[in-house]
This record gives C-alpha cells, sequence and structure tokens, in this order.
C-alpha cells in the first residue's frame, strides 16, 4: 500500500471513529444488559407467580381477557394481544384511542392474565404514570435515544460510520504491523505504543463480530421506514378490494380467539403469539392481523402475518414477506445472539466487552495524541515499512 492510500485510509478512521465512538460506546454498555433480557426480567419480576398447573392444561378464552380489559376501561380501545409461548401469560396492550396510541405512547398500558385460569395477574398503570424500568432505559438509549424515528436514523448513521471505521482500521492494520509478528503487544516500550497495539489485536480479533453486530444494528433501526414501506406498496394493493366497504366498528368485531383458530388452522406448523386489532399503523382497518412464528431456533424469529377479516372471521390472506422485513428480521437474533440460549448471549456479552475495550482505548489515543519522539518514530517506521 502505498503512503498516499495509508494517509486516505488514516484519515478515514480517524474522523469516522471519532464521530461515532461516544455514542457507540453508549450502544455498546446499553447493549450489554440487553443480551441478558430475559434473564434480568426474571430476576426483576415480582408480579404474582403463575398458578401450578399440569403442562398439558388448557389455555383459558382470550375473549374473555378482552372482555374484562373493556370493562375495566370501557372508554378505551384494546390494540393488541399478546400470546406468550415461553411463559404461560397473555398481554392485553389498551389505549385511549389509535391516534394515542401512536401519537401518545406513554399512554399506553397492558393486562396480564394467566393464560391457563384467565386470572388477572396484573393491571399496569399506563408507561407515563410507571417509573421507567432499568430495561427500559437502556432500550430506548440503545434503540432510538428518547427521540423516536430520529433518534434511530441518527443511531442507524452513527453505525455506518463504525462499519467504516471497522474497514479502514483493517486496510491499516497489514501495513502498521508487516515488520512485527502477529499479536505482538510491545509492553517495553511507552504505556501509548503499548495500548496502540492493543487497540489493533482486539480490533482486528473481534472484527468480524463488530461487523456483524454493526451492520444489524443499522439494518435494526431501519425497521421503522422498511414496515412504512411495506405498508405504503404491497399492504396497499393487497387492500384495493376492499377499499369500498366499511370499516367494522368495535361492536362488529369478530372473536379474537375464533380469529387465532383460523389462523393456527392457515399456518398449522407456526404458533400464533401477537394478534393486532384493526386501525393499527402497521395493520389495516378491516382486519385482525395475526403474527406467527416457526417452532425452531430459526424460524421462531421469522414471523408470517395472517390477516382474518374482522367482520366475519374469515381467512383474508396469508402475507408473504418481503425479502427487506425477512433481512429485518433475521438481523434481530444475530445483533443480540438470544437464538442460541445462554452459552452464546455469554460469548456475545465478552464480545460486546471487547468492543467497549476497543472503543475506549481509541479514545484514549486520541486524548493522547501529542506522542513522544519514540512515539512518532515507530509510526514512521511502520508508515516506510508499509510503502516498500
Amino acid at each position: 500500500m502505498s503512503p498516499a492510500w495509508i494517509r486516505r485510509w488514516s484519515f478515514i478512521h480517524k474522523w469516522t471513529s471519532l464521530a461515532c465512538t461516544f455514542f457507540l460506546l453508549m450502544i455498546c454498555l446499553t447493549g450489554l444488559p440487553l443480551v441478558f433480557r430475559e434473564e434480568i426480567e426474571d430476576w426483576l419480576d415480582d408480579d404474582p407467580p403463575y398458578a401450578a398447573l399440569p403442562p398439558d392444561t388448557p389455555a383459558a378464552s382470550i375473549d374473555a381477557m378482552v372482555a374484562e380489559g373493556l370493562r375495566r376501561y370501557p372508554a378505551e380501545i384494546v390494540a393488541s394481544v399478546f400470546v406468550d409461548d415461553e411463559e404461560p401469560q397473555v398481554l392485553v396492550i389498551m389505549a385511549p384511542s389509535w391516534q394515542a396510541f401512536t401519537e401518545q405512547p406513554f399512554s399506553r398500558h397492558y393486562l396480564k392474565f394467566d393464560a391457563r385460569t384467565g386470572e388477572l395477574l396484573k393491571d399496569a398503570e399506563p408507561a407515563g404514570q410507571r417509573r421507567i424500568g432499568f430495561l427500559q432505559l437502556m432500550l430506548s438509549l440503545h434503540q432510538d435515544l428518547f427521540a423516536g424515528l430520529p433518534g434511530e436514523l441518527f443511531l442507524g448513521t452513527m453505525g455506518l460510520l463504525f462499519v467504516l471505521a471497522l474497514v479502514s482500521g483493517v486496510a491499516l492494520y497489514g501495513p502498521f504491523m508487516r515488520r512485527l509478528a502477529f499479536g505482538t503487544v510491545r509492553t517495553g516500550r511507552s504505556s501509548r505504543l503499548k495500548w496502540l497495539d492493543l487497540h489493533n489485536l482486539l480490533g482486528f480479533v473481534a472484527v468480524a463480530w463488530m461487523l456483524v453486530a454493526g451492520l444489524t444494528g443499522v439494518i435494526n433501526e431501519l425497521s421503522t421506514p422498511l414496515f412504512g414501506l411495506w405498508q405504503r406498496t404491497e399492504v396497499q394493493a393487497m387492500l384495493r378490494s376492499w377499499e369500498r366497504q366499511p370499516p367494522p366498528s368495535a361492536g362488529e368485531y369478530t372473536s379474537p380467539d375464533a380469529a387465532l383458530r383460523v389462523a393456527r388452522e392457515a399456518l398449522p406448523r407456526m404458533r400464533a403469539v401477537s394478534l393486532v386489532y384493526p386501525g393499527a399503523r402497521f395493520g389495516t382497518p378491516y382486519h385482525y392481523l395475526i403474527w406467527a412464528k416457526g417452532n425452531t431456533p430459526l424460524t421462531s424469529r421469522l414471523l408470517s402475518p395472517v390477516l382474518v377479516d374482522a367482520r366475519t372471521g374469515r381467512l383474508a390472506a396469508v402475507v408473504h414477506m418481503p425479502w427487506y422485513l425477512r433481512a429485518l428480521e433475521l438481523s434481530r437474533p444475530l445483533h443480540f445472539g438470544d437464538y442460541g440460549g445462554m452459552p452464546l448471549k455469554i460469548i456475545w456479552g465478552l464480545l460486546d466487552l471487547v468492543t467497549i475495550l476497543v472503543l475506549g482505548s481509541g479514545l484514549y489515543l486520541w486524548i493522547g495524541r501529542r506522542r513522544t519522539g519514540e512515539d512518532r518514530a515507530e509510526t514512521a517506521t511502520g508508515a516506510a515499512s508499509a510503502s516498500e
């Protein structure tokens, strides 16, 4: 590599790293507890315990759970129902209206039921009245900095700069370490030189994982515009035949239990885990939108939507997801490493710590950029050797 190219890559690496390091440190620090989110949630959970029942106990009526929610909050709407496939719980999510649900997310609240007995276990206050929990704080900082879509797009841009910093760092590692054995850390020289070698070594060792984490993070930050694109194109095209029909009123909705049965019959090898009511931002005015997922570690991260006519209860469509939403679905488990059990989570956590060390050492090297004459000589030697 010529000295001119080394200067170019050095310029790219320096300024992309400086632009994103602070935010990437924040993302890595908040992402670490999110890798173990399920375990932390179980540890912090103070809700009443589930009833001790045989594993084959049949599920209770979701219709009755929805009716209980509407009895308690007759002026509100049911937005969705979540049927947990890992714990025996059903969440009924409610809000004052669809407009409030979309524009005032802190107005949302939920009722938690035992899925086998139908017993109400928790009537949660609206999010705006609850003290924000530790995991919610971590997720909001990690996802959008409490800024919604602008925050998501900003962090996505920081992710792209991180990827560019990684690529330029790999391009620089070979030339500058040409006369040294791989993995050399010069501990006998200055402290800054030792940290430079550690920064380079750790970054090179973990670069594949950091690239995966960075790229999947960027894709995750695009979830809102990607779902919006799907809504404006394929969903709108699919709904053209319904446009002349009036949307059903709340009193005309068919049974959620019946709609879930229809979805299970349409996708017998999948599990229906969520039912979204008509009127949702990424749903339709006419249908229950039911999300089903598979039973294997991979297919359990791939969701398939089913549309059931909310007025008649008939199957309207089994929707095939576009490639960009499939890519989004696959990026989520790759980003958090939550598809291979605790061993994979531990590996993800350790690699996250390595990334924090790489970012922190890079920041230290920039702050201490006033190098000694010996350091300058070492850098000049590395650049000269790279150009030979």
